[in-house]
């Protein structure tokens, strides 16, 4: 069995550094996709880690934009185009941490091939203020003068924007546990569809919906399960969530999950302390 760790990153090159060092047990690999904006030099040091790939089409993140989606994209497409096989694809960020040990995750992952792990609410049921993501038009990844009153304006004069395929669309979270070949389904949809990319790229946070709501109309439907194996706490009207600390080390370890978000070795060394002491003795 083997595994990949997608990272999608601008931040710290220590703190990834740290993650790749306690995960390196020969069970996994590791992509990197570094934020355009970003020097690559900043990574030099993960350069000669043999199992240490850094995807080369980097794309210029913009916060809630496509670019998010394209990023991980991105990452899929270069895995495909290696001819590298994995039996899971592991999507994080570079704030990301891992709230398990490497063995606990590869046992995790070996006892779980042949399912899809992602976090969605449908739209209409479950998410309804979602809607507004795709109905209405959103220049995210546009950045000129006088952007958000353009917005505005066009979001007056036209009407609700109908989405381009038939999906029942449903989301949660950007980042998931997906087997190869399901991830592979998402990138080869999305790019056999040009209309569809051209819809996204005016849609707001689809990063977080468009994996979930292409594979829940494909023949993967039946291997998802409705969890991320992902730890989070969301602050009540905050659009991001919290950074991670020890005080919350208790509720992070009887979660269950995989991975924590978010951490900061920087501000937060503590909680990154503990979770080394306990995993990666």
């Amino acid at each position: 069995m083997k595994f990949a760790i997608l990272i999608i990153t601008y931040t710290s090159p220590q703190q990834t550094m740290r993650l790749i060092s306690g995960m390196n047990n020969g069970d996994f690999d590791f992509y990197i996709h570094l934020d355009k904006k970003v020097d690559i030099e900043t990574h030099k040091d993960l350069f000669n880690i043999p199992n240490v790939y850094f995807i080369k089409n980097r794309i210029d993140i913009k916060w809630a934009g496509f670019t998010t989606a394209e990023a991980s994209l991105s990452c899929v497409r270069e895995i495909a185009a290696s001819g590298r096989k994995y039996d899971f694809l592991n999507l994080i960020s570079g704030q990301d941490y891992p709230i398990k040990s490497a063995a606990y995750i590869s046992e995790f992952l070996g006892k779980n091939i042949g399912k899809e792990f992602m976090l969605y609410n449908y739209f209409e049921t479950e998410w309804e203020e979602a809607k507004a993501r795709v109905e209405k038009y959103h220049f995210t990844d546009f950045k000129f003068k006088g952007r958000h009153r353009l917005e505005t304006l066009v979001n007056f004069i036209t009407p609700k924007r109908k989405f381009p395929m038939p999906l029942n669309l449903a989301g949660r979270e950007t980042f998931w546990t997906l087997s190869m070949e399901a991830a592979v389904y998402v990138l080869n949809y999305i790019d056999s569809n040009p209309r569809l990319q051209k819809f996204l790229r005016f849609t707001w946070g689809p990063d977080e919906f468009i994996y979930q709501s292409i594979l829940l109309d494909s023949p993967y439907k039946d291997r998802i399960v409705n969890n991320n194996l992902r730890y989070m706490i969301w602050p009540t009207g905050s659009a991001r969530p919290k950074v991670l600390d020890k005080g919350d080390y208790d509720s992070i370890m009887a979660s269950g999950g995989l991975f924590g978000r978010k951490f900061d070795m920087k501000s937060n060394p503590e909680i990154l302390d503990l979770l080394d002491s306990v995993n990666f003795k």
